[in-house]
């Protein structure tokens, strides 16, 4: 009989819900779970966080994640994958294991994978840029540079008996790829077992996707349950292929429709899905309903991986300021409007420069451009936001929407006003050498 896992997908980002990593780990029937927590921005944020606090540039949720998931595992030998190590991964192994140790889990194995932070490598070389120029070009606002790192040093890991693996930045596939490399013995040059793999991977990767979330549109593709959306496991084969499918009784669906939508996201070109490991082709995938919520995803291949590594490169862009208010009642619109005339006009007097300034009334033509309204808006809010080369520039920007309140149009209201750093992002290619992967040991 062919061996098989099951691996589930605890979080898709970093701001995920926990509970449904919990009922996967307490009912789920898992070998492995997988918190995929890392966004490209996230990390330059991290990276600024650490910047400030050495022992910070983690993932905000990580104590509570594990602080509700440890015992189930623990008790049930499910390994646990996460990237939720971000721009320290060593400060995130030594949370988990003081997590571990206030539970009375003594003993517990974690390792921690570091060696994706290329900045210091990166810095000052003419390597171009995907968006144009070149990382010399960036000078002193280069804030991050990290490699996207495959499975192999996570399946070292596990294969040494970690049952936390925390990761910075890796691939996201290759978290759950690196469990199927340990428990099947897979080569790492076997390209249609690690093409599939990562089929699998991908499909899991952003969690709550692929059963439904951000897939349901009412009346057209109506989603049971949402509140209680249940997070995906895979069954995976040692030939690659797997079931996909939720824990019974959970919201949300699983079905051709919601892992195809899940299939093509985020890819460029389905024939040749780069990966650090390999090149993955989607293109004779096939989906089958095998079941309630169980769909069985076969057909992928793989080729040679590149041996070139993307790199996520964060660099500052400025600061931006924004303030908001609202507006209710009957001629709502047309207050609305006139102050926007009027903060427009303001920051003309005072001779504020703003990159990428707008002033939208949402609801009305904040994300699609005016149009004939079909009826009068019973409320508005303005919405002004600019990016500035300063901090104090970009206040100027939130107190003139404050300074509507005796200054503008009659009854406005609910202000807020912000500043907030911007970053942003740009990509590259590096060897894969440059990288330099290494796992750091502690226990609780």
């Amino acid at each position: 009989m062919t061996r098989s896992i099951r691996i589930g997908a605890g979080a898709g980002f970093s701001g995920d819900r926990i509970d449904p990593a919990l009922e996967l780990a307490e009912h789920g029937g898992l070998q492995y779970l997988v918190f995929e927590c890392l966004a490209e921005r996230t990390i330059a944020l991290a990276q600024l966080a650490r910047q400030r606090d050495p022992e910070a540039g983690y993932d905000r949720l990580l104590a509570a994640r594990m602080q509700a998931v440890l015992p189930a595992c623990r008790r049930q030998g499910i390994k646990i994958v996460t990237n939720m190590g971000a721009a320290n991964p060593l400060a995130a192994a030594r949370k988990v294991a003081e997590v571990a140790r206030s539970l009375g889990l003594a003993g517990l194995k974690v390792a921690a994978l570091t060696g994706d932070d290329v900045a210091d490598a990166l810095r000052g070389t003419e390597t171009p840029l995907e968006e144009g120029g070149t990382v010399a070009g960036l000078g002193n606002r280069l804030v991050s540079a990290n490699a996207y790192l495959g499975a192999a040093p996570i399946a070292e890991a596990l294969a040494g008996g970690a049952e936390v693996v925390v990761t910075g930045r890796v691939a996201d596939p290759a978290m759950f790829l690196a469990p199927m490399i340990r428990e099947f013995g897979w080569s790492l040059e076997d390209w249609d077992r690690l093409g599939r793999g990562t089929v699998v991977g991908h499909l899991l990767e952003c969690a709550g996707q692929v059963t439904g979330g951000y897939f349901a549109d009412p009346g057209f593709k109506d989603v049971p349950d949402l509140a209680r959306l249940g997070f995906p496991l895979a069954e995976v084969g040692e030939d690659g292929d797997a079931i996909l499918t939720k824990v019974a009784g959970s919201g949300g669906r699983v079905t051709p429709a919601t892992c195809k939508e899940q299939l093509l996201y985020e890819v460029h070109d389905p024939a040749r899905y780069l990966q650090p490991d390999v090149a993955a082709d989607f293109t004779g995938v096939r989906l089958e309903a095998v079941g309630e919520d169980a769909v069985r995803i076969s057909g992928g291949t793989g080729t040679a991986r590149t041996g070139m590594l993307k790199v996520s490169v964060g660099c500052h862009e400025g600061w931006f300021g924004e303030g908001q208010i609202s507006y209710a009642g009957p001629g709502a619109l047309a207050r609305g409007e006139l102050a926007r005339t009027v903060v427009r006009e303001r920051l003309r007097l005072i001779g504020l420069e703003a990159e990428d300034l707008r002033l939208d009334l949402i609801g009305l033509d904040a994300i699609i451009a005016a149009g004939a309204a079909p009826a009068e808006p019973r409320e508005v809010r303005l919405r002004v936001i600019g990016r500035c080369a300063s901090a104090t520039a970009a206040e100027r920007i939130g107190h003139e929407v404050d300074s509507l309140y005796l200054n503008g149009p009659a009854s406005g209201g609910g202000v807020t006003t912000a500043v907030r750093e911007v970053i942003g992002m740009r990509s590259c290619l590096v060897p894969a050498a440059m990288a330099r992967p290494a796992l750091h040991w502690l226990e609780a």
